[in-house]
């Protein structure tokens, strides 16, 4: 079975690590960027089959970034893992082409979920508050 292909993109490294530890047995991780123009090329040079973006990045924010992605065509499906829990930001990135939004303190139970469903072109939002 092929993994799916995943790219990573956060400007907080400790939390990237945590992502790529918690992602790689599940899926082909194939790259990770810092800042929204290196996820913009990397995205590009890379044709992975997710991006996992978070919101605030310097350079470029990852809304931009994934509105610059969708309009040059990218076919990657896009899952949004940030704080930001207000409901002006969750609509923002779905409009800007997310399929996906997870909220950073509930990536165990929701990130994979969320990857899965984005890759069958569905939408996922997790609860922005604990259960």
């Amino acid at each position: 079975m092929i993994r799916p292909r995943i790219l990573l993109a956060d400007d907080h490294l400790e939390f990237l690590e945590a992502e790529l530890a918690f992602l790689r047995p599940h899926f082909d991780v194939v790259g990770t960027a810092s800042d929204g123009a290196s996820l913009v090329s990397e995205a590009e040079r890379l044709s992975p089959d997710v991006i996992v973006v978070d919101i605030t990045m310097p350079v470029m924010n990852g809304i931009d970034a994934v509105r610059k992605m969708v309009d040059s065509g990218c076919t990657a499906r896009f899952v949004f893992l940030t704080i930001n829990t207000r409901e002006e930001f969750v609509q923002t990135c779905l409009k800007a082409g997310a399929r996906g939004y997870v909220w950073k303190p509930r990536m165990k139970a929701h990130l994979i979920p969320a990857i899965h469903a984005a890759l069958e072109d569905l939408p996922y939002i997790s609860p922005l508050v604990p259960s």
